[in-house]
């Protein structure tokens, strides 16, 4: 703001022009104050709800230093008006106030990047840095399912009824931008059983390591995720694929995501077994190596009818010696998940008694609305059963498969993962969720290498089935992208697993389930 002087007529007494170097200390202080108004305004806006107080007294600062250069120009005078040491002072007070609210800035610039980054939603909850290097995610599901028996005079009473199958607080996160981690117990059935416990270190797309225990790389079913299932229990093959293990794993994905991979080296579990049945320790002499392909060859295709197409082939090995006292065998169950095959047991029980070899081709196919999921599992296991001084020795061939289809009947997109529906369930607006139809036949075939040799045999023919076949078809309702219900009819048919040498009972079964999954 420029000082206005008065022009007079010479000798009059009015005629006292200011000081024209007073003044200009008077401008060049003012112009410096505004400076410093202007460029303390952006943090001063940032902190004005957590420093409220000590930005007022700034503004009250400010002003009142402002008032005193006004109150000095209107009242400039030659003799007393702006003395030197005066506008020392207004000068040096701006230079502080100036520090001040710099100092104010470097502080909230500081304490912006130390700010963590809370948020919720349908995937959860999540406390991040503002670079994101460093999160903690919080998720978790809970399956609520029920089971009726059709035709189940012969089944022990409390088969039927409602169960928890799933309940699963999941904790996840990364740290340094580099190392993931996941944690999940599982407090199903009265008892807690950790599901998850690892570390992923993301040196690159292409080179992942996993340390911990995680899911072996194997069943393309087994590998789906719990929350993502189309059907309440998942297909026959799974009585042979191992589940989660105690290990370490590369891993990646090559050439733009068209190839996966997995390779590595576990405890060892039992068919369709979990290293918990071992209290998660070591349970034989040697290591489990397991590996998996999948391939995308079309991901990248202009074909958009080829691009959901994945292939894959994936096996596990391993030499594993046991004895009667601790057999190492797998039993194996029905959809139901009712024990339908067992080994001999006892003083003379079969056990394992060198190589397990498995090995698993597998596809999945999406377009559109429609998806496909197959495998065929075959594990060949070398057993022994000494009954006196004899000893007999064979190598036992087991195989399973399944087929599976699915059609979002609301349009949806169908994927190996969830459903988004395009229009949520609310009650009092027109959406009503999606809805997918589902249907699965499978089958078990035990080696009949298994049952041979009478009172000699590896199995027992009147309690352990030889082989079981089963088709299912269901609904699934996804109210929105956390909430599901889930309707399935499944019904199985055995061969043998009854005295004299009768057949077992079809297994016919009616299943729901109510999903919450975030």
């Amino acid at each position: 703001m420029a000082v206005a002087t008065e022009v007079l007529p010479p000798g009059n007494t009015r005629d006292r022009s200011p000081d024209v170097s007073g003044a200009r200390r008077v401008a060049v202080t003012r112009t410096r104050l505004s400076v410093a108004i202007l460029c303390a305004l952006a943090p001063i806006a940032a902190f004005a709800q957590s420093d409220a107080e000590r930005i007022a007294a700034l503004e009250r600062r400010v002003a009142e230093l402002e008032r005193l250069l006004l109150a000095t120009t209107a009242n400039a005078k030659p003799a007393d008006t702006a003395p030197p040491q005066r506008l020392d002072q207004l000068e040096q007070d701006v230079r502080v106030v100036q520090r001040k609210l710099e100092l104010k800035d470097e502080e909230s610039t500081a304490a912006l990047a130390n700010t963590p980054v809370v948020t919720a939603g349908e995937k959860g909850f999540s406390l991040a840095s503002r670079d994101g290097r460093f999160n903690l995610r919080l998720r978790g599901l809970i399956h609520a399912d029920s089971r009726d028996y059709v035709d189940d005079e012969t089944l022990a009473p409390g088969v039927d009824g409602f169960q928890l199958r799933r309940v699963r607080p999941i904790v996840e996160g990364t740290l340094f931008g580099i190392y993931d981690y996941r944690f999940t117990p599982d407090f199903a059935g009265s008892r807690v059983v950790t599901q998850d416990a690892y570390i992923d270190a993301r040196f690159d797309p292409r080179l992942k390591l996993r340390v911990g225990k995680f899911k072996t790389p194997f069943g393309i079913e087994r590998l789906q995720s719990a929350s993502d299932m189309r059907f309440v229990e998942r297909g026959l093959p799974n009585n042979l694929v191992p589940n989660r293990d105690l290990g370490v794993q590369l891993h990646g994905d090559l050439f733009g995501g068209k190839l996966g991979y997995a390779v590595g080296v576990f405890n060892g579990v039992l068919d369709g077994g979990s290293s918990e049945a071992s209290n998660d320790a070591e349970n034989n002499g040697d290591k489990d190596i397991a590996a998996r392909l999948f391939a995308q060859p079309f991901l990248a295709s202009d074909n958009f009818a080829l691009r959901g197409l994945g292939l894959g082939i994936a096996a596990t090995y391993v030499d594993q010696r046991a004895d009667s006292a601790q057999p190492q065998l797998p039993g194996y169950r029905t959809p139901g998940q009712l024990a339908a095959f067992a080994y001999r047991t006892g003083a003379t029980a079969t056990y394992a008694d060198g190589q397990r070899l498995r090995w698993s081709p597998q596809l999945s196919y999406y377009y559109g609305s429609f998806g496909v999921l197959g495998e065929y599992v075959r594990v060949k296991q070398d057993v022994s059963r000494r009954i006196g001084g004899t000893l007999r020795r064979d190598g036992l061939e087991h195989d399973a498969w399944q087929l599976s289809l699915n059609y979002v009947i609301t349009g949806e997109e169908a994927s190996y993962g969830s459903i988004k529906p395009k229009a949520p369930f609310s009650i009092g607006s027109a959406g009503w969720g999606a809805w997918e139809a589902v249907a699965r036949v499978g089958a078990l075939d035990l080696d009949t290498a298994t049952f041979t040799g009478g009172s000699s045999s590896y199995a027992d023919p009147a309690s352990a089935i030889q082989g079981e076949d089963a088709w299912s078809v269901g609904i699934n309702w996804y109210l929105n992208r956390n909430l599901r219900w889930s309707f399935d009819y499944e019904q199985a048919r055995f061969e043998g697993g009854a005295a004299a040498d009768r057949d077992r009972a079809d297994e016919k079964i009616a299943f729901s389930r109510f999903q919450i999954a975030f």
